[in-house]
């Protein structure tokens, strides 16, 4: 039996009308959406582009974005796909790091854009500033210069918790082998062309942005969400008949401060499916979503942008609180000692993953990190976690995240889970800092939706925790700092309090 069809340009040809991309009261359709591209692969063509140059891609959630993605897979030019919140210096690097030759940026951005472009010899096209982006598509005949299959596999430069980040490179595929991957993704979730997807999270990320590339692979409809607000959220769930999404707990958390009363003034019957990733969800979060959210399907998975590792359906959640699922079809899971052996079942050791049929990326330019981060055939990004006697995985934390408070080791994921039951908080971050007693102390950073006192937080955690588990300092504040796609910025804090020497 054969699998759904994908591609844009198939679908371009078998459903020209139907809407591929929506934002606001601008409708895309398929047929509009291959021919833009098609003329906008010529443009960057004639701007030197060819198969293996690489297009860094600056621009908030748009529908220019997925253009200029599929216009450059046209070419067979992979695409890297840069957080528009950064600053000239950050731009700078990843474009020389990535050997980026050409930057399409907002004209919001242009002050950053600009200088980093120069600094780089990197050829800049600017979105939404005079004609020179539409003039660009409308410069060129519309015969497509590749049949696209699949939009191209594109370099995430990953958040680091120290230093720069780093380029995730996976290896590159012929049309056939990307085909069948985008079709196995099609398949794990369920996807077909009736499916309308809303863009929840920034584009840039592998989630959000991968998940929009499978909905144009399959024919669906993708919605976009310019930035995340919960009541906009439900209100284009409610208009468009959305059925599907990527999201972070932090939009759970976003979504059940909206009062009752208002979220079910809107018809979210429509939802089948939330896949969420990109953080660890707090157990009675997910508990509150699942029931707010009914009957709609809350999934897990557990990955990252070097490679996705388990999945956890909402009824095997239920029955496992906290576990992350079971490995991906065709990938393996194993728990390892520092010495690289394996360790007993319900033992927290580095989670390392392999990949199927022996597939590897890199780091770009970056070999000591490359070797870092592989053992044979499995990697590891750093994080700590134990498998049950039915091989669910459950993440511990991560190893760079563990405070070790005199000789003991603390994983703050556990107060953070306290802290999270407590009525009044919102969002939470637990971290150590330096003690010249003990090495290191918690610190608790706490969002609130309520008054309450730091003393009556302590007091919750030690009615809870150990003592030694209890942090020594509490602080309340209006908003925990942020990355775009919504993780607690626990560097930023570390900062914030790192030169408080003690406690």
């Amino acid at each position: 039996m054969s699998g759904p069809t994908i591609g844009i340009t198939e679908h371009a040809r078998r459903t020209p009308g139907k809407p591929a991309l929506v934002l606001g009261e601008r409708v895309v359709t398929f047929g509009e959406l291959d021919e833009r591209t098609n003329r906008l692969a010529h443009a960057l063509e004639a701007r030197g582009i060819g198969a293996g140059d690489r297009v860094a891609i600056m621009l908030p959630n748009s529908i220019e974005f997925f253009e200029v993605w599929a216009a450059a897979s046209k070419l067979g030019a992979p695409v890297v796909l840069v957080n528009w919140h950064l600053k000239r210096d950050e731009l700078t690097y990843i474009l020389e790091d990535s050997g980026a030759k050409l930057l399409v940026a907002h004209a919001d951005l242009l002050e950053f854009a600009e200088p980093a472009a120069k600094a780089t010899g990197c050829a800049l096209l600017i979105v939404g500033r005079g004609d020179a982006y539409e003039g660009a598509i409308g410069a060129s005949a519309a015969e497509p210069a590749v049949d696209l299959l699949t939009l191209q596999s594109p370099i995430f430069y990953t958040s680091g918790t120290t230093g720069r980040p780093k380029g995730v490179v996976h290896g590159q595929m012929d049309p056939e082998r990307a085909s069948q991957a985008t079709l196995g993704q099609v398949a794990l979730w369920g996807w077909t062309g009736d499916d309308v997807y809303v863009l929840t999270g920034p584009a840039y990320h592998a989630g959000p942005g991968g998940w929009a590339m499978a909905a144009l692979a399959v024919g669906a409809t993708t919605v976009i969400l310019p930035a995340f607000d919960a009541r906009e959220w439900f209100r284009l769930v409610d208009t468009h008949r959305v059925t599907c999404t990527f999201a972070v707990p932090s939009h759970f958390i976003r979504m059940l401060e909206v009062p009752v009363e208002e979220r079910t003034a809107f018809d979210l019957s429509s939802l089948r499916l939330i896949v969420h990733a990109g953080a660890p969800c707090p157990v009675p979060v997910k508990r509150r979503i699942i029931e707010a959210l009914a009957p709609c399907e809350i999934a897990e998975l557990y990955g990252m942008s070097e490679g996705g590792a388990t999945r956890i359906s909402m009824a095997e959640w239920l029955a496992r609180p906290g576990s992350v699922g079971l490995p991906w079809p065709g990938v393996d899971v194993r728990i390892l000692d520092e010495l690289g052996d394996d360790v007993p079942t319900g033992t927290a050791g580095l989670i390392y993953v392999m990949p199927p049929g022996g597939a590897r990326f890199h780091y770009h330019d970056d070999d000591e990190k490359t070797s870092g981060a592989w053992r044979d055939d499995a990697f590891t990004v750093g994080d700590v976690g134990y498998l049950d006697a039915d091989g669910y995985l459950f993440l511990t934390d991560r190893a760079a995240d563990m405070v070790i408070r005199g000789g003991v080791n603390i994983y703050p994921r556990e107060i953070e889970e306290v802290l999270y039951t407590h009525p009044a908080v919102v969002d939470c971050a637990v971290f150590g800092v330096p003690d010249e007693r003990l090495g290191e102390q918690l610190m608790a950073v706490v969002e609130t939706r309520e008054p309450v006192t730091a003393d009556d937080l302590a007091a919750y955690c030690r009615e809870r925790l150990a003592d030694f588990k209890v942090p020594a300092r509490v602080e309340l504040v209006d908003e925990l700092p942020r990355q775009p796609n919504g993780k607690v910025l626990k560097r930023v804090l570390r900062e914030q309090h790192w030169s408080d020497r003690s406690i």
